[in-house]
């Protein structure tokens, strides 16, 4: 597969990329790369980064909207308060079946270019998936809600895993002291990797492998973000979104929240959801280069005076494809004459309207629409159910 004239991410002169199976195999002058398989793309104005890796969801408990009318603590205080105050809902979405959720948190991080998710949470079971899902991590939720969490942590056959969990998720003293409790418990050293840490300080963190950054979540539940600006210096910072319950489910609006914060600067945040994130969970992906897999977005370009800006500034109704490992799992309807052309089975797609938007993403998403509606005809997606498309095939 050849993608042709696309400016990548901070460069200023278009490249072809070319693909082969699920792998980058070169980059090379417009027009000048040869593709083995036929397939040729050509773009217009369009710029190219790596698949967003998101750090942080749980996948499913995205047909949720946000739950919460006041700024708590600490999670602790939030979750007795929603368990309460939303009990119906809480009650109506978990009617939806769990596979039917977690595919919709599946094409929730699909369109708006994520193409990795690291899922917390137990292990769920996914058929087909159109990104990658990582669950090769323990999962432990918290100091306060996870039963025998310290004899969990110091499981002697898991520590070969780094351990994921929730730590410092709050403003008051006992999100400080929780994150020292579990410190002092992980007696076989464990790679602990601290999801929101906003009570987290200096010595603590350069005792964890990473934080995971979600900033969205921390404004909506806290309005009271991790000190990051110290932090990064002690342990690597990535980036989640955690789910709809406590957040929006377009992960530029998260991205666009750390920008203003200037707690980082565009290029660590860029990081945070590529390449860094690659290195913390050893994945082959995260750049665009020779030998990496072929995670690949590409965007409409806004030209703004830089290219950080472009890249900041887009939302998913401005991604023009979604590559993941090599295969095309969504494209926007201008690119639609070239791919009738060629030789893919575009019947496997389906139309799709995202904020007046026409994007056409494998699998059949109306169906699936339609299916979690009748269990919770209140749910509220992004996205509109068209039929299935109808393509006409290659010859």
């Amino acid at each position: 597969m050849l993608l042709n004239n696309i400016t990548l991410v901070n460069d200023s002169k278009p490249v072809s990329i070319n693909i082969s199976k699920d792998n980058i195999l070169s980059l090379g002058k417009v027009n000048e790369t040869v593709s083995f398989d036929n397939i040729n793309i050509h773009f217009e104005n369009a710029i190219a980064f790596p698949g967003l890796i998101n750090s942080h969801d749980h996948l499913d408990f995205n047909c949720f909207s946000i739950l919460g009318n006041e700024i708590y603590t600490s999670y602790t205080e939030w979750g007795k308060h929603i368990h309460t105050a939303y009990k119906e809902e809480i009650n109506a979405v978990l009617k939806i079946p769990q596979h039917l959720r977690t595919k919709w948190g599946m094409y929730k991080n699909l369109f708006a270019g994520v193409t990795t998710v690291i899922n917390h949470g137990d292990l769920l079971n996914i058929d087909n998936p159109l990104i990658n899902i990582y669950q090769q991590t323990q999962n432990l939720h918290s100091v306060k809600f996870q039963k025998k969490w310290r004899w969990k942590l110091n499981n002697p056959f898991l520590t070969d895993k780094p351990c994921v969990i929730h730590t410092g998720e709050g403003t008051d003293r006992q999100s400080a002291n929780e994150i020292n409790h579990l410190l002092q418990w992980n007696l076989l050293n464990r790679k602990l990797i601290g999801i929101h840490g906003v009570a987290m300080n200096a010595v603590q963190a350069k005792k964890f492998e990473a934080l995971v950054w979600c900033p969205e979540s921390n404004r909506v539940l806290l309005n009271k973000h991790a000190d990051i600006k110290t932090l990064k210096s002690k342990t690597r910072i990535v980036f989640g979104t955690d789910s709809t319950l406590t957040g929006n489910w377009n992960i530029w609006q998260h991205l666009r929240l750390a920008r203003k914060l200037k707690l980082a600067t565009d290029d660590e945040l860029f990081n945070m959801v590529t390449k860094n994130a690659a290195q913390l969970w050893n994945f082959n992906n995260g750049d665009i280069q020779a030998g990496k897999d072929a995670d690949i977005v590409i965007a409409k370009t806004k030209n703004s005076a830089t290219a950080m800006n472009n890249f900041f500034s887009i939302n998913p109704s401005d991604i023009l494809m979604v590559i993941q490992k090599g295969k095309i799992r969504l494209f926007d309807e201008s690119l639609l004459d070239q791919m009738i052309r060629l030789p893919l089975e575009l019947k496997n797609y389906s139309d799709t309207n995202l904020n007046g938007s026409s994007k056409f993403v494998e699998g059949n998403l109306p169906d699936l629409i339609r299916t979690i509606k009748h269990y919770y005809p209140a749910v509220a997606l992004p996205v509109d159910d068209y039929e299935t498309a109808k393509i006409p095939q290659h010859d």
